[in-house]
């Protein structure tokens, strides 16, 4: 992030053919130090309530082109074929007494990302099955201009003002402050008051819709 240089996000990914049961499968020292190992289950694992459709629950979903779902408990154990895709999420913000706070948050609104984004690849299974690596990546490019359309670009607005320098010098606390465990947005990465929170996701694209704006225009 270019105005926090001390911000950064990595993201690797891997895909086996098991249910989740791969230790260390990236071979990084990572594994080996200070981590949590999160198992994220598309079926049964809760998601914000704002971002729920229930044409994409796997529990409710049958796929007419392969048959696969809906999803029962201990599906990962009994379903074949499957495939499990495995993260290794890695989050630095070493700012002094915020570390901890954000780099939770942020793990948090991940976890939310990939949970919905690969319910939805499960559940789109129809609309993707059979293409081309061509025809994947033209959707892709569709879906992200449709996108752009649909919400908007919005571009970042950053104000800078004065400030005066104090009057006396105050020498650093001995030990940083102990941060609390909090699932919630510090104050500094909350929406902007004037700006009221949307109450609802944006509308969600699929082939399909892209298919009809296509023909429509």
């Amino acid at each position: 992030c270019s105005f926090l240089p001390k911000f950064s996000i990595y993201i690797e990914t891997k895909y086996e053919d098991n249910c989740g049961d791969s230790e260390n499968i990236f071979h990084s020292d990572k594994i080996l130090g200070d981590h949590e190992v999160s198992f994220l289950d598309i079926a049964f694992d809760e998601i914000p309530e704002r971002y729920y459709r229930s044409l994409e629950d796997p529990r409710f979903f049958s796929s007419a082109k392969t048959g696969r779902g809906p999803l029962r408990e201990g599906w990962r154990q009994h379903t074949k074929p499957i495939m499990c895709s495995y993260k290794l999420v890695s989050v630095k913000f070493e700012v002094w007494g915020l570390q901890t706070r954000v780099e939770q948050f942020v793990h948090k609104v991940i976890r939310d990302i990939l949970l919905i984004g690969h319910r939805q690849a499960f559940a789109w299974v129809d609309e993707w099955c059979g293409m081309t690596m061509e025809e994947v990546r033209r959707y892709e490019q569709e879906t992200q201009e449709a996108t752009n359309e649909l919400i908007g670009l919005v571009a970042p607005a950053i104000s800078v003002s004065e400030v005066g320098q104090p009057t006396a010098t105050h020498s650093a606390p001995a030990s940083a402050p102990s941060t609390p465990l909090s699932d919630e947005a510090p104050e500094f990465l909350a929406p902007p008051k004037t700006r009221p929170r949307k109450k609802s996701a944006p509308e969600t694209l699929t082939l399909p819709a892209l298919r009809e704006r296509a023909g429509a225009e």
